[in-house]
């Protein structure tokens, strides 16, 4: 199976192309140019291995939630390639994709969402299928949603802006918290992969960020 994958969805930009396993990657720390990253990167590693998108199964990409900007990049490229190869693609939740690359098997992810929240997601992998225990949401970090159990792992940047909250919250639970994990296009290719196998690519038309918030920034007097 043959997948390229792509995210935007925070900082780093990143693409990678899985052939049956095998990764080729370009990431870089974007700051707001994603836009001139990406299609540079596809071709990068579409080149290096010898292919054209034709040649590909099908294209997955960071649905989100994250920058609202960054996803709206990385679903429009998506289509656009999936477009002009005429192939399938998947949207990959980027929470799911910390989990995955966390290593670990029970996960608390969080992203940072600014405006003192955080997108939040809990995750359990039980012989290699990955279930989701809390579905996607955005809370203040006092509030994420209560877990059960213990020897979690926290991952993500929501750790790093609000890691003594989020450890506080979850106090006892915890077994180990990774703060500098991003969602990276290498998860993409790994859960986007498996979402081809079982026939769930979707066509390039319906393909959509998942924004789980509707507001971009805090009025004036809300600040």
């Amino acid at each position: 199976m043959k997948i390229l994958a792509l995210d935007s969805s925070t900082e780093l930009c990143s693409v990678a192309l899985w052939l049956d396993g095998v990764m080729t990657v370009r990431e870089e720390l974007a700051g707001q140019r994603h836009s001139e990253l990406l299609l540079p990167m596809v071709q990068d590693v579409l080149t290096e291995a010898g292919l054209d998108l034709k040649a590909l199964d099908g294209i997955a990409f960071g649905e989100g939630p994250g920058s609202f900007t960054g996803l709206r990049i990385g679903c429009g490229v998506a289509q656009g390639l999936a477009f002009g190869a005429d192939l399938p693609v998947a949207g990959v939740c980027t929470l799911l994709a910390l989990a995955e690359a966390s290593g670990a098997s029970r996960v608390i992810a969080c992203l940072d969402a600014r405006m003192g929240e955080v997108y939040h997601g809990v995750y359990e992998k039980t012989e290699g299928e990955w279930r989701t225990l809390i579905a996607p949401g955005l809370s203040s970090p006092q509030q994420t949603p209560d877990v059960a159990g213990e020897h979690w792992t926290g991952c993500g940047n929501g750790f790093a802006a609000h890691g003594e909250i989020l450890r506080s919250r979850y106090a006892g639970q915890l077994i180990e918290v990774m703060p500098d994990v991003l969602p990276h296009a290498a998860q993409i290719a790994v859960l986007g992969a498996v979402q081809f196998k079982r026939g769930l690519g979707m066509d390039a038309a319906e393909a959509a960020p998942l924004y789980i918030r509707n507001k971009v920034a805090l009025k004036t007097s809300e600040r």
